[in-house]
C-alpha cells in the first residue's frame, strides 16, 4: 500500500509553466517543466518558470524530471532549473533530448544527467516504474507517461490529439493507452487548453490546404513566421512547397537547427538544393521562414516591420503568412503586429482561432483519452481555469462522478493513501521566477514595482557635494529629471526642488557629522510630497550627496 501526494508547481489556472509533482511514498518524479511567456505588465522581463524550491529542499528523493515534449510551456524552464540543480535526471525522448543539449549549449550549461528513452520501454525505480507512451502533437515524440505504482498507475497525458493522419513518430498508440487503462488507472491527470472546444481537433490542426491556397494565390515573396518547435507546421510548408518552384530561405540559428534536423532524421523529404541563402532573400519567389523566439512572440517579425532586421526589410508586394492562429495569450500583440504590417501596404494572412487549431485535445479527444484511460480520479490539468471547468464538464458528461474529478490550483496537495483519495488541505508553496536576462535574481518585485513607477513618473536625482573637513556645501542642489518634466518650460518647480533639498541638508549637518540617511529620506519626502501637490506624480526620487 502506498501513499500518494500530487500536486502542480506550475501549470494550473495559467497558460504555460507546466509542472507536476507526484509523490510516492519517499519517491518524488516530477513531469515536465515549462516557461510561461511574460505579460505586458512584467516590465522588462523575459519569460517566467515555476519555483522549483521544492525540488531543491527534496533533490535526495527525486527520482528524475520526464519531460513531454520540447515545446517551451513543457520544458522552457529546463536550463535555468539543471542550472540551479546539475544532479537532477532528465528523462526525455530523442528529437527532444536533441533539442535539450542545443539549448544547453547555447546558455553554456554543461549538464551530464539527459537520459534519453524510447517510447514504450520501461524504466524502473525500485518498486515504481514510468512507462512512456507515444501521443500525437505537432512534434515527433511527444508521449504521456504512466507511472506504475503498487495501487495504480498514474497517467500525465500531457499535450496530445487523436489524428489518424500523423504517422511515424506522430503517431498515437491507441492500443497501448487501452492496455494501459485495463491494468488500472487510479489518477489520470489530462490538458484542458482546448475543453471548451466542441468535437475532435482533427482535422482543424491541419493546415496544408491554407498553405496551399496561399502559395498559388501569392506570386511574389512570401513571409512565413512560425514558432521552432512547431515541428508538423513547418513539415506541412515544406511539403507544399516542394510541389512548386519556390525555395525556402530559413532565417534564425534555432530555426535552422531545429529543420536541419528534421531532413537528417528524414521526418520531411525535402530536396536540399530547394533550401536557399541570404542571397536568395529578395528573390521574388523565396518563402522567408521566421521563427517566433521564447520571450516574445512575433519578436523577429516585429524587427522586420520597423526595419531593424539585418538582412530583411519589408516590401508591399510582400504577403506575410502568420502560420499560428491567433490565441487568447497572444491576440493583443498579433493584433498589433497584424495592423503595422498592413500600414506598410502588405497582405498579411492570419489563421481563425475557430477554425485552425493546434494540437490540443479539444472535447472528444478528451472524452475518448478518459474512455480508454478509464481512471478512478481525474484531474484536470495545462490551461486556464475556465479551461480546466469545461475538462470537468467533459468527464461528468462520460460518467465520471463528480467527487472523483479533482479541480485544483497550483500548489494543492491531492493525497491519496492506500487508492483513497483523503480529505487533506495540505499546500505547498508555489510562486513564480520571472527571468531577466540570464539571471532570475534580480527581477524581484521590488525591481519591477520600481520599474514600473520609473514607466509611469520618471525619475529626479538631486545631486549635491560636501566639504570632507568642514562639511559645509561646496557645490548646491542640482536637479536632473528623466521622463518627468520638461526642465526648460519648469524653471520653477526646479528652483523650488533645489531650495527643498538645500534645506533639508543644512538641517541634517553638523560641524563634525553628516546625517546621510536623514538627508535622503527628508528629501525623498518632502520632494515626493511637494511634486505630488504641483504635478500629481510621484517620480522616483534619489539623493546623491558627495564629500570632496
Amino acid at each position: 500500500m502506498s501513499k500518494i501526494k500530487i500536486f502542480a508547481l506550475g501549470g494550473l489556472n495559467e497558460e504555460g509553466k507546466n509542472m507536476y509533482v507526484v509523490k510516492v511514498d519517499a519517491d518524488i518524479f516530477i513531469f515536465d517543466a515549462g516557461l510561461k511567456f511574460a505579460s505586458d505588465n512584467l516590465l522588462g522581463v523575459d519569460y517566467v518558470i515555476p519555483n522549483f524550491d521544492y525540488i531543491k529542499e527534496n533533490i535526495k528523493h527525486v527520482k528524475g524530471l520526464f519531460i513531454t515534449h520540447c515545446h517551451e510551456k513543457n520544458m522552457g524552464a529546463v536550463c535555468d532549473i539543471v542550472k540551479e540543480i546539475p544532479s537532477l535526471k532528465v528523462y526525455l525522448t530523442g528529437f527532444s533530448a536533441k533539442v535539450l543539449k542545443k539549448e544547453l549549449e547555447e546558455s553554456g550549461i554543461k549538464f551530464k544527467n539527459i537520459i534519453t528513452i524510447d517510447p514504450y520501454k520501461k524504466i524502473s525505480f525500485g518498486k515504481n516504474s514510468v512507462f512512456p507512451v507515444r501521443l500525437t502533437h505537432s512534434v515527433p515524440d511527444n508521449v504521456g507517461y504512466a507511472l506504475n505504482t503498487h495501487d495504480g498507475t498514474i497517467f500525465y497525458t500531457g499535450n496530445y490529439v487523436f489524428d489518424a493522419t500523423m504517422l511515424g513518430p506522430y503517431k498515437a498508440d491507441i492500443g497501448k493507452l487501452a492496455y494501459i487503462g485495463k491494468q488500472g488507472v487510479l489518477c489520470m491527470l489530462g490538458e484542458s487548453m482546448y475543453a471548451d472546444k466542441i468535437g475532435y481537433t482533427s482535422p482543424k490542426n491541419r493546415i496544408s490546404k491554407l498553405i496551399r491556397n496561399t502559395l498559388s494565390k501569392t506570386d511574389n515573396r512570401l513571409i512565413v513566421t512560425v514558432f521552432t518547435a512547431h515541428v508538423s507546421r513547418i513539415e506541412e510548408l515544406f511539403n507544399e512547397v516542394s510541389k512548386t518552384t519556390r525555395r525556402i530561405v530559413v532565417m534564425g540559428h534555432k530555426l535552422q537547427n531545429i529543420i536541419n534536423d528534421m531532413l537528417d532524421s528524414k521526418l520531411v523529404n525535402f530536396d536540399k538544393s530547394r533550401i536557399g541563402d541570404l542571397s536568395n532573400i529578395d528573390d521574388k519567389d523565396a518563402v522567408i521562414l521566421i521563427s517566433n523566439e521564447r520571450e516574445k512572440p512575433f519578436m523577429h517579425l516585429n524587427r522586420i516591420i520597423n526595419g531593424y532586421d539585418k538582412y530583411v526589410k519589408i516590401k508591399p508586394t510582400d504577403t506575410v503568412l502568420l502560420m499560428e492562429p491567433i490565441n487568447d495569450y497572444n491576440e493583443k500583440l498579433a493584433i498589433k503586429v497584424v495592423d503595422d504590417i498592413s500600414k506598410c501596404g502588405v497582405n498579411v494572412i492570419t489563421m481563425s482561432k475557430k477554425d485552425n487549431l493546434l494540437h490540443h485535445a479539444s472535447s472528444e479527444d478528451i472524452m475518448l483519452m478518459l474512455d480508454l484511460i478509464n481512471p478512478k480520479y481525474y484531474v484536470p490539468v495545462i490551461g486556464e481555469y475556465r479551461h480546466m471547468i469545461k475538462n470537468a464538464n467533459a468527464a461528468s458528461h462520460i460518467g465520471m462522478p463528480k467527487e472523483n474529478i479533482l479541480l485544483k490550483q497550483n500548489g494543492d496537495v491531492i493525497s491519496i493513501t492506500n487508492g483513497k483519495l483523503d480529505e487533506s488541505f495540505d499546500h505547498v508553496k508555489t510562486d513564480d521566477i520571472l527571468i531577466d536576462g540570464n539571471s532570475y535574481q534580480d527581477a524581484s518585485g521590488l525591481v519591477l514595482k520600481d520599474r514600473e513607477v520609473l514607466s509611469d513618473n520618471g525619475i529626479v536625482i538631486i545631486c549635491a557635494t560636501l566639504d570632507k573637513k568642514t562639511k559645509e556645501i561646496l557645490a548646491k542642489p542640482e536637479v536632473l529629471t528623466r521622463g518627468f518634466i520638461y526642465v526648460k518650460e519648469s524653471t520653477e518647480l526646479i528652483e523650488e526642488m533645489k531650495r527643498i533639498s538645500l534645506e533639508v541638508i543644512e538641517e541634517n549637518i553638523s560641524k563634525n557629522y553628516v546625517e546621510y540617511n536623514k538627508i535622503k529620506t527628508g528629501i525623498r519626502e518632502r520632494l515626493s510630497s511637494y511634486l505630488y501637490e504641483e504635478t500629481e506624480c510621484r517620480p522616483m526620487v534619489i539623493t546623491v550627496v558627495q564629500e570632496v
